[in-house]
């Protein structure tokens, strides 16, 4: 067996220690400074790493019912439905794509992957939304992100991928694609669900620019565009609009906002990383 060349151990463990580094630090610097006091922050420049005196008062301020809790869950809204609408979606469309005989299958597939070539502009995009008559609603947020191509690829290779046995043994039975599909395709991929439906919940928890293309109504803004607005843009907290008379620093009420933004995505990865290389590789490469 081929000993480790102790040079190469060394700049892996430099570089690992580097990214951990870069990605680490910026992040308990935010959760630092959004634990601050105003003294305490007013004291160190704005930016305080580890406090000497922890406090929860900018994320009760941000808690409160003002504008940030309105568009968190505005966001949460957005996600949890839009996440089930394209799972469905996507399921659904895959599914018949994996299976032989579907009318008008292969058409059907050229066009979803002429998509990955031919990417709709700003322009079209925002005809078809106003067509549709959703320019200003919570759908104007879910439409352009309803299906996504390379999930569907991806999801209709691993389809592709269970033996044609079991749905002949099911047909057998006397069970319909429906049956099959609910009994026995879908709890056969769990993995590939659980991925794909993390790629899409990302994707509409992050979401901002079909905010800021669609909405006017400040009231239907999700949190990444007030996010954006505060921290990117520098707009100034008004403690009317966040419900509360006094208001912290502003710097820790940017990254107790930064912090509940990144919150969810953080919490939720965990649980699926069991399945998350399994149903990338597995999909990914068949596809």
């Amino acid at each position: 067996m081929e000993q480790p060349n102790p040079a190469a151990q060394t700049l892996k463990f430099i570089v690992i220690v580097a990214m951990i580094v870069a990605v680490g630090y910026p992040f308990l610097l935010a959760i630092g400074t959004s634990l601050s006091s105003k003294a305490e922050l007013a004291a160190n420049g704005g930016y305080v790493l580890f406090p000497s005196h922890p406090t929860l008062e900018a994320y009760r301020v941000v808690l409160s019912g003002g504008v940030i809790t309105r568009a968190a869950l505005v966001s949460i809204g957005v996600t949890v439905i839009g996440t089930a609408l394209s799972l469905l979606c996507t399921i659904a469309l895959a599914y018949g794509l994996s299976r032989p005989r579907t009318f008008a299958g292969k058409p059907l597939l050229l066009i979803v992957v002429g998509t990955f070539l031919f990417t709709p502009g700003i322009i079209p995009n925002y005809l078809v939304v106003q067509e549709l008559g959703l320019l200003d609603t919570y759908g104007a947020m879910i439409a352009p992100i309803l299906l996504n191509a390379f999930n569907i690829i991806v999801v209709r290779a691993f389809f592709q991928g269970i033996p044609d046995e079991l749905h002949e043994a099911a047909r057998l039975d006397g069970a319909g694609e429906l049956t099959i599909l609910c009994r026995i395709v879908l709890p056969l991929s769990k993995a590939v669900i659980a991925v794909v439906g993390m790629f899409y919940a990302v994707t509409y928890w992050n979401s901002f620019f079909n905010a800021m293309l669609y909405i006017n109504d400040p009231d239907k803004l999700p949190l990444q565009v007030v996010l954006r607005s505060y921290v990117l843009q520098g707009d100034t907290f008004n403690a009317k609009a966040l419900g509360v008379s006094v208001l912290p620093a502003s710097t820790a009420l940017s990254m107790a906002v930064l912090i509940l933004a990144v919150l969810p995505i953080i919490a939720v990865y965990p649980f699926l990383q069991k399945y998350f290389v399994k149903g990338v590789l597995t999909g990914a490469i068949k596809a």
